[in-house]
């Protein structure tokens, strides 16, 4: 099952952004247990240490928390740490890079505003 992951990346950093995405998409709520290291390891049949690298980096952001005994749980405020982190990380990985280029085109902020809005479907 490692075909799953994606060779341009490490799988614990994979790992650790599927959890992510569960928790952005709602499908994990705050105080919800997240999925144990050993139902991932199950699962993926990864090794034990690469899953335990990508959980242990949600829990040192505030992300997850451990509950002796019990598991990992979803941190209060989870979701809008991660939004917040996402958004800057999209600024620094799409958005300078597109208006570099627009500049470079000479294309203006309208027409980007525009392209952007057709792509989007809101104007046919």
């Amino acid at each position: 099952m490692q075909n799953l992951f994606k060779e341009d990346k490490p799988i614990y950093t994979q790992v650790r952004e599927q959890i992510e995405d569960q928790i952005i998409n709602r499908q994990l709520e705050s105080g919800a247990q997240a999925p144990s290291t050993n139902q991932i390891v199950n699962f993926y049949k990864i090794n034990h240490a690469t899953v335990s690298k990508g959980i242990n980096q949600l829990v040192e952001e505030e992300i997850l928390y451990k509950k002796r005994g019990l598991g990992m749980f979803v941190a209060e405020g989870a979701r809008e740490k991660l939004l917040n982190k996402r958004r800057e990380l999209f600024i620094e990985d799409h958005i300078v890079t597109l208006v570099q280029e627009a500049d470079k085109l000479e294309i203006t902020t309208e027409e980007i505003l525009k392209f952007i809005k057709k792509v989007k479907g809101s104007e046919k």
